[in-house]
């Protein structure tokens, strides 16, 4: 009796074969964007025009593949990010979807951290929007090569030169569009390919998945020359054979062109941008092949760098099945069924289900119970995760974000990830006392999977304090909370989370000297405070005191940094000097130190004319010309300030900054102010000293 295979399951199969068989024909790739750019959209194409799903969602409707969780289909937004795997000519490409909200921008950080390529999708009307200058600023930081693709070019409103333009003044890299469009806003109909000068126009008819070839229409024509020649004169500046080629008037090859633009990608000296409008059908065919023949594969990218823990000299692993076995832990997410799951990418070796290897930081031994490749939510078991992968790893318990996993013979440890403070707490607590240990306990497994996400206890109270990036954050954990672990909970109103700091230098001795434990402890500590710009900088400016007890001293300082002294805030923005100190060898102690530096601390940071700094946040507005003026009066009021003012066409986008404490509620009044046509985000800036009158409003028992 035969088997029946689907042809499309049988491509997949024959595509996971080849992956694993040939690194070149491997893409890992994220997709990121600004709020409402159509990044979800687009993926959704991807995946029906690769045959991965038969029936494309939308984001409008809560039918996504991608925004599976239940928060994302009602508010139709990416809350968390999401991979799967899909294939289009002879490549595998694994995907990361990523969210486009600034308070879930953490997803997008660390999965930029295991990412070779990354397409930044931007709205062909907002064009570089202030999340766009985010997600780009976090490629930049992990030197992930790039695609642009300008979406909605179907809206009115919409201008593919302006969205390029403001490409070339914002980013360092240089833009190199490789299509133009067809048309415009409502007569756009498709793309010249500028490379291989051919135009496509989509049938709608067909949801996209049939396409004419034709030539370049007759009016675009000398754009389309123009435009090609300063590809190759900006590709000729990169690349010395295509160079000698252009000098000599020698025949260029297509090939040429591509292997050139592949190399200046590659190098991140510049980036290729595409066109369409995902919701519309046009433009995504081109895009992937784009991303197999522009992105790198892991084999075109630098062996990975790390630090061996044991002998703490550099190492690199090469990505290679016949490596040594290293990945990194970039994502966690707990499922009641499952347990943890531990989203990790292989960068060398190969991990098979039910062998051990080593966690590090920790260095504690873990077991593969389980490996999956996931599908949004939806699971594929398979026995082995090799170099290049982006897999799941079920049943790790004592596991974090950025933990690596490695073989036991050869350790290896990857460059930490920095996670942002949060800006906004607030109360929580279960209706009934018998649910306590639950929260705690659904608290941790959040906690775990989300970074930016913390939870405390108040000393005073005793009520536990949730904090996290913004409104929408914290909103999404209480439904979370409630939804997914079933807990009736009484919540207080956000506050924001002000740090303390100081506004002038000063100096105090901390000393200590207790007996405790039959065993007399001393120590005695003196410390100079400075403000400074961001931080907890601490210098070592004696040599009164042994490098042995020096971090404890350090310990001391940040533990009474944590807590705060002026208002129970945390302390920010100081430069710490220790200048002297007592040592005693018989008597001195860690713990002495300890306690000795934070005695000083303490009353130094007093003496230091302690204040507030509270977070502001960057702002942009898009709204109709016709209430630019209002919009603008009520930002003033909230001690807002606007920055800049951009014409598109028949909007205004302003772009400014406004503390965080005056947005609270700023959805509901931006759409009273604008009869509900403007939008904004947020996005935060700096912290920054808080006005006098401020203080003395918010809070009047700290001016007395």
């Amino acid at each position: 009796m035969g088997i029946k295979i689907d042809r499309v399951e049988f491509s997949n199969f024959l595509g996971i074969f080849q992956g694993i068989m040939d690194l070149d024909k491997i893409r890992n790739i994220g997709f990121a964007a600004h709020i409402d750019a159509g990044k979800t959209t687009t993926t959704e194409r991807v995946l029906y025009y690769t045959g991965k799903i038969y029936k494309m969602g939308e984001v409008d409707e809560g039918t996504a593949t991608m925004d599976w969780m239940e928060q994302e289909k009602e508010r139709g937004i990416t809350i968390t990010a999401a991979t799967t795997t899909t294939f289009w000519k002879n490549h595998r490409i694994n995907i990361i979807d990523t969210p486009g909200h600034v308070d879930f921008t953490i997803e997008v950080e660390r999965c930029m951290k295991v990412l070779d390529g990354v397409i930044i999708v931007f709205c062909g009307v907002g064009g570089v929007e202030v999340q766009s200058e985010t997600v780009w600023r976090q490629a930049d930081k992990y030197g992930v090569p790039r695609l642009a693709f300008v979406n909605k070019l179907d809206r009115l409103g919409s201008d593919f030169f302006r969205v390029l333009k403001m490409m070339e003044e914002k980013f360092s890299q240089k833009p190199i569009p490789i299509q133009i469009p067809i048309g415009s806003e409502e007569k756009f109909i498709g793309v010249c390919d500028l490379i291989e000068e051919k135009g496509y126009i989509w049938r709608e008819d067909t949801l996209g998945r049939e396409y004419e070839v034709i030539p370049i229409p007759a009016e675009l024509k000398s754009k389309v020359k123009v435009l090609r020649e300063e590809i190759l004169s900006v590709l000729c500046e990169n690349d010395e054979e295509l160079l000698g080629k252009f000098v000599s008037s020698e025949t260029i090859k297509l090939e040429d062109i591509k292997q050139a633009l592949r190399k200046a990608t590659r190098e991140l000296k510049v980036f290729p941008v595409l066109c369409g409008s995902a919701l519309k059908y046009k433009g995504i065919q081109p895009l992937l092949d784009a991303i197999c023949d522009y992105l790198p594969s892991p084999l075109d990218l630098p062996p990975v760098k790390g630090i061996n823990p044991k002998t703490k000299k550099p190492e690199t692993r090469a990505p290679s099945p016949s490596a040594p076995l290293s990945g990194l832990v970039f994502k966690i997410m707990y499922d009641p069924h499952r347990g943890l799951m531990s989203y990790v990418r292989i960068y060398s070796g190969q991990l098979r289900a039910n062998t051990t290897f080593l966690l590090v930081p920790g260095n504690t031994w873990a077991r593969a119970t389980r490996l999956l490749l996931m599908h949004a939510n939806r699971q594929e078991e398979v026995s082995l995760l090799s170099a290049g992968e982006i897999g799941v790893i079920v049943g790790l318990k004592e596991v974090k974000t950025g933990y690596a996993i490695c073989d036991p013979e050869h350790p290896i440890t990857f460059e930490p990830m920095e996670f942002p403070e949060p800006v906004v707490f607030l109360a929580i607590e279960p209706k009934t006392k018998t649910e306590e240990a639950k929260l705690k306990s659904s608290l941790r497994y959040l906690s775990l999977e989300d970074p930016t996400f913390r939870v405390k206890e108040d000393p005073e109270t005793g009520q536990t304090l949730i904090s996290g990036m913004g409104e929408l954050h914290l909103d999404i954990i209480i439904e979370r909370l409630s939804r997914n672990y079933g807990i009736n909970l009484r919540k207080g109103k956000p506050q924001v989370a002000y740090r303390e700091t100081i506004t002038k230098k000063s100096t105090a001795a901390g000393k200590f000297l207790r007996p405790i434990e039959e065993r007399i402890h001393f120590a005695e500590v003196s410390l100079q405070l400075e403000p400074a710009h961001s931080g907890i900088n601490i210098i070592f400016e004696t040599e009164g005191i042994p490098t042995t007890f020096r971090p404890a001293v350090e310990r001391g300082i940040l533990d009474s940094c944590t807590s705060g002294i002026f208002a129970g805030y945390p302390i920010s923005n100081i430069l710490v000097k220790l200048i002297g100190g007592t040592f005693d060898p018989k008597l001195s102690s860690e713990l002495a130190f300890a306690i000795a530096s934070q005695v000083a601390f303490h009353d130094a940071f007093l003496k230091g004319s302690p204040t507030l700094l509270e977070p502001i946040m960057s702002i942009e507005i898009i709204l109709p010309d016709e209430y630019v003026g209002q919009v603008i009066s009520d930002l003033a009021a909230r001690r807002g300030k606007v920055w800049n003012i951009e014409q598109l066409k028949g909007y205004k986008m302003l772009l400014g900054e406004v503390p965080l404490s005056e947005t609270f509620g700023y959805a509901t009044a931006i759409r009273s102010l604008t009869s509900g046509r403007g939008t904004y985000s947020l996005q935060f800036l700096r912290y920054e000293l808080i006005p006098d009158e401020e203080k003395k409003r918010l809070f009047p028992h700290l001016s007395s």
